[in-house]
């Protein structure tokens, strides 16, 4: 004996049929214009964050300069970890440079261990001569507006076709009620009377 399948008819909403509800071409209108509106308004909402990341980023790493310092004391050789054996060849030393506006400033930050009093290295300052960290790596700036960008198009659109699902859900709830209301005329009519 042989199983029959259910055939999906493709594109029923859209065809002529004497069983197509009004409600059936709207819903067809209501997720066609969803998924539009989610394609093309997450991919221009992605493009716009990706923009501003990127502006971000580039403002950031233009506010870092790079600036000769001055090795305060010797810093200690790297360390090694006990657990796992891995050597780090980067430690705290005390530095010493003059910022852009002539003040002399003495600070922390990570060196190569090892290194001897005296020893000029490289540090980065932002605009009030305060030690930070080095600006990020293309590679990393392109990484971040990338992601920020993929992020906000993918919500975007997911919080499109939300507000759709929803849309058609109303929709299909007042069908449901409306016929309900239907039923109810039309039901009685057809029922067995008994005497």
């Amino acid at each position: 004996m042989r199983k029959e399948g259910h055939t999906k008819v493709r594109g029923w909403r859209w065809r002529r049929n004497p069983l197509r509800r009004h409600s059936d071409v709207v819903e067809a209108r209501i997720v066609l214009a969803a998924w539009a509106a989610a394609i093309v308004g997450g991919a221009v909402g992605g493009a716009v964050v990706a923009q501003a990341v990127d502006g971000a980023v580039e403002h950031d790493r233009m506010g870092r300069r790079p600036v000769s310092a001055v090795m305060v004391s010797d810093a200690p050789s790297g360390t090694r970890d006990v657990t796992t054996g891995v050597k780090y060849d980067q430690v705290t030393a005390k530095v010493r440079w003059t910022d852009s506006h002539g003040v002399l400033r003495t600070d922390e930050t990570t060196v190569k261990g090892g290194s001897t009093a005296g020893a000029t290295v490289t540090v980065w300052t932002d605009g009030r001569g305060h030690l930070v960290s080095g600006p990020i790596g293309s590679a990393e700036a392109t990484a971040r507006v990338g992601l920020a960008g993929a992020g906000a198009g993918l919500a975007g659109g997911l919080l499109v076709l939300t507000g759709g699902l929803m849309v058609r859900l109303r929709m299909e709830r007042r069908a449901t009620e409306q016929w309900g209301v239907e039923w109810d005329q039309v039901g009685p009519q057809w029922g067995r009377k008994t005497s």
